[in-house]
């Protein structure tokens, strides 16, 4: 993208499933893992996830904690799949400001805010629409390895 924003790696994909502990059945062996390597609750997205590395990239199935929340409509109007890709950047909200300027749409949050909390950084969604469907993040989170 010139001389501004970078993307260092894929940070993570996201799978939306309907029930984490059938899809943990079943992604687990493909993985070659017995367990996640993070798993959190995410309140303000109302989503429970387990997280898998596969090397420097994690792989997530995230389910939603409550009808009304994203993954829950997710899967009412897509079914269960891929959500979200995920790429980590050095700084969110220059990032967003600079793909903003580029005519990238972004979702923002309950507060109308970009730039979300999580963790040691922050994480910003565009907009589907922009790129072909897919729901696309970027991320600075910091406290990930």
């Amino acid at each position: 993208m010139g001389s501004g924003m970078k993307i260092n790696k894929v940070d993570h994909i996201c799978i939306a499933v309907k029930d984490l502990e059938e899809a943990r059945k079943t992604w687990e062996p493909l993985l070659g893992k017995n367990k996640p390597d993070d798993s959190y609750v995410h309140e303000p997205e109302k989503i429970r996830v387990l997280r898998y590395y596969l090397g420097e990239v994690g792989f997530e199935l995230m389910e939603s904690t409550a009808p009304d929340g994203h993954v829950a409509k997710f899967i009412e109007k897509n079914g269960e799949g891929v959500m979200i890709v995920s790429f980590n950047v050095d700084n969110t909200r220059d990032s967003a400001k600079e793909l903003q300027e580029k005519g990238y749409p972004f979702l923002p949050d309950n507060r109308g805010e970009i730039a979300r909390p999580f963790r040691e950084g922050e994480y910003a969604l565009i907009h589907p629409g922009k790129l072909n469907g897919v729901m696309t993040e970027i991320i600075d989170d910091a406290g990930k390895t």
